[in-house]
């Protein structure tokens, strides 16, 4: 994390378009000589990224930034920090507010900030703007970015849900919009997919605390880093995709550790049996309607009973391939 110099930068992301404008006009009133800067990407088929910057007032100037290998997200980036240096240079601006577009994802221009900015601005947090009505639609739209019109390049293939999950789980703040639509099952989803995030209303006093809190953006990324995951596991419809991602740590020799990333070796620690180590799974399923009961029995059904548990390691080597049926090598 940076000193305490430079012009503070919060990010306001979101696919959720109006809660995120409700957010940032939030900021601009509750921060006097606050400033937000949006880039449109609603034309970037056309060829052109469109730049905002407005305060509590109004809109105060409006320009255009070329795109950068026919990509928006990366036109996005090389306009973004300059004009975060020319509000630090002219020295008016308390907060700089950057509400990112529909589908740009918050990490990319978190670390552009942090890693191209200089001394001039810091990145002070992320936040995303959430309408939780809108968590299970989005969270299970498998629609491509560009059949929903929110493709930010023409080769852009993420889909709505991927895009909503990403954005959701990178920022530590979630401002929740009050919304009459959301029900409590809503609400406890939000909660069940970023367990660890500080939720507030998106109208709260505290909202405006929180901007200036402090960001970290190497534990940000270590949080999604790959090494985390122990079992790599893609399906869609009928397709499944099973591969290893790497070794258990327990199986390795103490001297391998210090290969191992750190990251990988703090999520081993958090679960570390006495006997197996770091050999577990952790299965979570998210959806409305789910017959808990059934599931606990099915899975438990999987389970090696009481007298397999007792044969030991080298019994369980000689039991069947389960997956074998299911899992047909590709050719």
């Amino acid at each position: 994390m940076r000193g305490e110099t430079g012009l503070p930068v919060v990010i306001v992301a979101g696919l959720h378009s109006e809660a995120r404008r409700k957010v940032v006009e939030h900021l601009l009133h509750r921060v006097p000589d606050s400033i937000a800067l949006h880039h449109d990407l609603s034309k970037a088929a056309d060829g052109t990224v469109v730049r905002q910057v407005r305060d509590a007032s109004g809109e105060l100037s409006r320009g255009e930034a070329p795109l950068v290998n026919d990509c928006a997200c990366c036109a996005l980036r090389e306009d973004l920090v300059p004009e975060l240096e020319r509000l630090a240079d002219a020295g008016l601006t308390r907060l700089a507010v950057v509400e990112l577009w529909d589908s740009v994802e918050p990490r990319g221009m978190a670390e552009a900030v942090v890693h191209h900015g200089g001394d001039a601005v810091r990145l002070t947090n992320v936040i995303t703007a959430v309408d939780p009505a809108l968590v299970l639609p989005c969270l299970g739209n498998g629609d491509d970015l560009a059949e929903a019109g929110l493709a930010a390049a023409a080769g852009d293939r993420r889909t709505v849900g991927d895009t909503w999950a990403r954005q959701l789980e990178y920022a530590p703040v979630l401002a929740v919009l009050e919304s009459e639509d959301a029900d409590d099952e809503d609400r406890a989803l939000l909660t069940q997919l970023h367990p660890t995030a500080r939720q507030v209303s998106a109208q709260s006093a505290e909202l405006a605390q929180l901007a200036f809190a402090g960001f970290d953006v190497e534990a940000a990324a270590a949080a999604q880093h790959p090494a985390c995951a122990l079992l790599a596991w893609d399906a869609a419809g009928g397709a499944l995709c099973v591969e290893s991602a790497g070794p258990w740590l327990a199986s390795l020799p103490d001297a391998a550790w210090d290969m191992v990333p750190p990251v990988r070796r703090a999520a081993a620690a958090l679960d570390w049996h006495p006997e197996h180590g770091d050999r577990c799974q952790h299965l979570v399923f998210t959806s409305p309607g789910l017959d808990r009961d059934g599931l606990a029995r099915l899975l438990e059904s999987c389970l090696l009973t009481d007298a397999e548990y007792t044969a030991g390691p080298e019994a369980w080597k000689r039991l069947p391939a389960a997956f074998d049926s299911l899992l047909d090598p590709v050719a």
